[in-house]
């Protein structure tokens, strides 16, 4: 039985690990072959093995997506090693710890705009001509709750988040008539390395503000992913599509 995306490639950035991770197995379980991007590169590695046990599905590329020329060339590392691109997921993204805005170390600041915000840019700069080359396909950018709403403490991610989530509208409306679907997913908290640095009453806190009552799995963000990536989703061009446990009802 032919899978949905038998005869597709696909790129996705901050791949090792987390929704990424996820991901990618998702991909690869319905057909793919898939480009690991990610600075993790034993996770990065670890993960193309595994995947690799049942065949040729993947392979792995040390991108910062900070930096365009690393941009570029994870998308060329992808054309080089499987003959082209259909889909992308722009997924790489970093916090910026807890502090006020008008204590927020500048360095801070700048790298989570480099890479929240403009690696996604980046990213899709270089992955549309590629796309366009295939007459369509697919990119979804990895925003989050806080591209709707603001996060006390968190003004540099929330600014990304929301700046990503215009862009991508933008980049939506440019494309559609090319046959590029282009939207975004919006996380609430999940269960991923990006809170790692939390103690147990800010998780414990953070599992309340969700009327569920929990964090979310990287496994419910990729299959939502997952299907905007396939042509069940070919109506879709600039959506936002919440994954949240219903966090922003309130």
């Amino acid at each position: 039985m032919k899978t949905e995306l038998e005869g597709k490639v696909a790129l996705v950035t901050g791949g090792s690990s987390g929704i990424g991770e996820a991901l990618c197995k998702l991909y690869v379980r319905h057909g793919a072959q898939v480009m690991i991007s990610d600075i993790q590169d034993e996770a990065g590695e670890k993960l193309v093995a595994e995947l690799n046990k049942t065949g040729d599905h993947a392979r792995y590329v040390h991108a910062d997506v900070s930096k365009p020329e690393h941009c570029e060339r994870m998308v060329n590392e992808t054309v080089k090693a499987f003959g082209k691109l259909n889909i992308a997921c722009n997924n790489a993204g970093i916090g910026d710890g807890e502090t006020l805005t008008g204590e927020k170390d500048l360095e801070v600041w700048k790298k989570v705009i480099d890479v929240n915000l403009n690696g996604v840019f980046y990213g899709m700069r270089y992955q549309i001509p590629e796309i366009l080359k295939q007459k369509g396909g697919a990119i979804v950018n990895m925003g989050s709750i806080l591209s709707k709403v603001g996060f006390a403490t968190a003004s540099a991610y929330v600014a990304a988040k929301h700046g990503m989530l215009g862009l991508t509208k933008n980049a939506a409306l440019e494309y559609a008539e090319k046959n590029i679907r282009i939207n975004a997913l919006g996380p609430a908290f999940i269960k991923t390395p990006l809170l790692d640095g939390f103690d147990d009453d800010t998780l414990k806190m953070l599992e309340q503000s969700h009327p569920v009552g929990r964090l979310g799995k990287s496994e419910e963000v990729a299959e939502l992913a997952l299907w905007l990536s396939t042509d069940k989703a070919s109506f879709c061009h600039g959506g936002y599509y919440s994954v949240d446990g219903g966090y922003l009802l309130r």
